[in-house]
């Protein structure tokens, strides 16, 4: 299914959310028009204007769902509380908490203007000063964000960081049970070897759960100043050297299969994935601790995850075209994990 193939109007209706807005006490200049942003493989994503202002609305996709890749009431919890630090994020407007208005679960923020590189043609845009800034602004604000006193910011409950990195085995464990569309041995070889490696000792800060290039609004004049951190419904309280390993696993050249485009994420231009870890150490002053295990996890994650966007495609669920190939990078995620702890 391809992005222009979901009809907004059937997913999310003009006239219920211009009243949700306005019982939310938004003003509505008139009649609202939506548009579905391209791009997204999970949540569903739209422009939404009344002609005068822009909001963003964010909601799960039809089917297919697993049961924590896309949980609005965290990502609308995170930014909201995030609101009140030095970490970029859009403003928060309103929320369906159980979709009984908009018919899903449903996020309202105010729109962030500014550029999203999603593919290495967008990257090429950029010279190499602006590249290696960009970088810099990327790291600096995941530094910024596993800073947060979280309990300061009222987000004490938000997850369980104790245990965190041997609940994350067996999350993606399950849900791999939940969306594979074969059996894949080595899965099971990569559990069991994460299981016996679980770090006994771990930092708790907030954790976004799928930072990358393409997860941040940048300023339109300054490709080194993240604008807004987005896509925040895996985020949640955990072990942050999770995250600097996803960020880093995301460069193998194999993502771009996951995506179905030349990745900006994934370009050489781009310093490698030791480099961009340590960069995050000298940062925060933080090692990595055991940091074979975290690349395996993020491969893990990203093995399942890449199977889990196959499995909604075949459902009919996917807003995106060539989505039911994705599945094809999960097999190389999975061995590369293998390889890390080998």
């Amino acid at each position: 299914m391809s992005a222009t193939s979901v009809d907004p109007r059937q997913v999310l209706d003009a006239n219920v959310l211009r009243k949700f807005l306005e019982d939310n006490g938004v003003d509505v200049a008139g009649d609202l028009s939506i548009d579905l942003i391209s791009g997204g493989k999970s949540n569903l994503t739209f422009s939404v204007t009344d002609g005068v202002t822009r909001w963003i609305a964010r909601r799960p996709p039809t089917g297919g769902l697993t049961p924590s890749a896309h949980d609005m009431a965290r990502e609308w919890t995170v930014t909201r509380a995030l609101g009140q630090t030095d970490v970029p994020v859009a403003p928060t407007v309103a929320f369906d908490a159980d979709g009984d208005v908009l018919g899903a679960p449903c996020t309202i923020v105010e729109f962030i203007d500014g550029s999203v590189i999603r593919t290495a043609d967008e990257l090429d845009q950029l010279s190499d000063d602006d590249v290696a800034r960009n970088l810099d602004g990327l790291v600096t604000t995941l530094a910024r964000l596993h800073a947060v006193d979280y309990a300061a910011v009222g987000l004490g409950e938000f997850g369980r960081p104790a245990g965190f990195a041997a609940r994350q085995v067996k999350l993606w464990s399950r849900q791999w049970g939940i969306v594979k569309t074969r059996e894949l041995s080595d899965v099971e070889k990569l559990v069991t070897l994460l299981s016996e490696r679980v770090p006994d000792d771990a930092r708790a800060t907030i954790v976004h759960g799928d930072y990358r290039v393409d997860n941040t609004i940048l300023d339109p004049n300054d490709p080194g100043k993240v604008a807004a951190v987005v896509d925040w419904e895996m985020s949640t309280l955990g072990d942050p050297i999770t995250d600097v390993a996803l960020m880093c696993v995301y460069r193998e050249p194999v993502f771009d299969v996951v995506l179905g485009f030349d990745a900006a994420w994934t370009s050489p231009r781009y310093p490698s994935a030791d480099e961009i870890a340590q960069r995050y150490v000298t940062a925060t002053g933080n090692d990595l601790g055991d940091w074979e295990f975290y690349l395996g996890l993020a491969s893990l994650k990203l093995g399942v995850i890449a199977e889990g966007i196959s499995h909604r495609a075949r459902v009919g669920a996917s807003a995106e075209a060539g989505a039911e190939k994705a599945s094809e990078a999960t097999a190389e995620f999975i061995a590369n994990g293998l390889r890390y702890l080998g």
